[in-house]
């Protein structure tokens, strides 16, 4: 089994489109409901479509994008207008992690974690 998309609820496809796209996303699909993307590296993809019951509502998801140059990856977008809420900083469970916030709300977490991704000190044997 092999994870092969995530898809979150926005507010606004354009607006959410253009965000996604900035954080380095390239659009394959879309219409005025739905987008999809793939990314740089790897075969996954994610996508979003427009729930207009949450209309005007924070959504609640939370997706980790992995990136190995976090520090450099920051930087970049915040030089494209991206705010970020958290700074990279290196959590408890031994990720460094940078948070930001979609225009619907869902979280971000731009991260690295290395060999701790998949193999942390307390990794179940």
């Amino acid at each position: 089994m092999n994870l092969n998309q995530v898809t979150l609820a926005v507010n606004d496809i354009p607006e959410a489109v253009t965000f996604y796209q900035k954080l380095g996303l390239t659009q394959i699909v879309g219409n005025e409901h739905y987008a999809r993307f793939t990314f740089p590296d790897g075969d996954a993809t994610f996508s979003i479509y427009l729930d207009p019951d949450k209309k005007g509502l924070a959504c609640r998801g939370v997706v980790y994008f992995e990136h190995q140059e976090l520090d450099q990856l920051v930087e970049t977008l915040k030089g494209k207008g991206i705010e970020f809420e958290q700074e990279p900083t290196i959590q408890s469970y031994l990720w460094k992690e940078a948070i930001l916030s979609d225009p619907s709300g869902n979280k971000i977490k731009l991260y690295w974690a290395g060999e701790n991704r998949i193999n942390p000190p307390w990794k179940m044997e």
